[in-house]
């Protein structure tokens, strides 16, 4: 994140979201990394074990460096750690994650019973593909709706974005994160342009394995908290009352065995 950036560039804590969660009738939310540090997975445990209403944390650990397997066994231990999510939008190699020398990050995420957050672009789907083939017992769910080309929107792009998320979702048992469209979007966005992704997730995965996220803080990059909220909610008010409580919740709460 550039150093001039105001709006991320500050301490964020449980104190400052805690009056978006009541606002929103949210009791208990979970902790995703945003640094490649293991310094940092035991920070937000230290949040966790502090702050009731925090459920749950995903970690990082290097994949690049199998010694890490011993840090990855003693997070694991740690009651409220769910999970572990490599930086891979950020990683410049595409094909990253098939390398041979980074297979036992996925091997020891499955054998630990963790969950894999697979954070990536539309070009990394083929690949994040073979990994789930190649894991089929690995948990996993994909963040941000693979961050789909919202800004700039291209019909070729969103075809091919929406073909492959199709696939995923029959062809492993991946669930899906319904965060961060308003961040992939143009300054100006309108609720409806976000309608075209959000309807295709949740069509292709079901609601049973599709997930409401506040991307919190980084969504105050495009909008408020209340503001991604309430277009969430508009998106999905053509949902069953049933489909509503298991993407506001009940599918992160069996996703992540949250014991609420």
């Amino acid at each position: 994140m550039p150093e001039d950036n105001t709006t991320l560039n500050r301490a964020y804590g449980p104190a400052d979201l805690a009056p978006h969660l009541a606002a929103a009738g949210i009791d208990a939310t979970i902790l995703v990394q945003a640094a490649p540090s293991i310094a940092e997975s035991e920070y937000m445990l230290g949040i966790a074990d502090a702050t009731p209403h925090v459920a749950a944390v995903t970690g990082w650990v290097d994949f690049e460096n199998a010694a890490h397997q011993d840090a990855l066994a003693r997070l694991a231990g740690h009651p409220k750690f769910r999970g572990v999510r490599p930086m891979i939008q950020d990683i410049p190699d595409d094909d990253w994650m098939l390398r041979e020398d980074v297979r036992w990050g996925f091997d020891a995420i499955t054998a630990l019973g963790l969950r894999f957050e697979a954070l990536g672009f539309p070009r990394h789907i083929d690949n994040f593909l073979t990994i789930f083939t190649r894991h089929p017992e690995m948990k996993v769910v994909i963040d941000h709706c693979m961050k789909p080309q919202i800004a700039a929107p291209d019909e070729t792009a969103f075809q091919q974005w929406a073909d492959g998320m199709a696939r995923l979702a029959r062809e492993t048992s991946a669930f899906c994160k319904f965060s961060a469209l308003i961040t992939e979007a143009h300054a100006d966005w309108q609720t409806e342009d976000l309608r075209p992704y959000a309807e295709h997730v949740i069509t292709a995965f079901g609601a049973e394995r599709v997930m409401w996220g506040s991307d919190w803080p980084v969504c105050r990059l495009a909008g408020e908290y209340n503001e991604w909220r309430a277009a969430a909610l508009e998106l999905t008010a053509g949902c069953s009352d049933a489909e509503r409580r298991a993407i506001y919740g009940g599918t992160a709460q069996n996703f992540y065995d949250l014991d609420l």
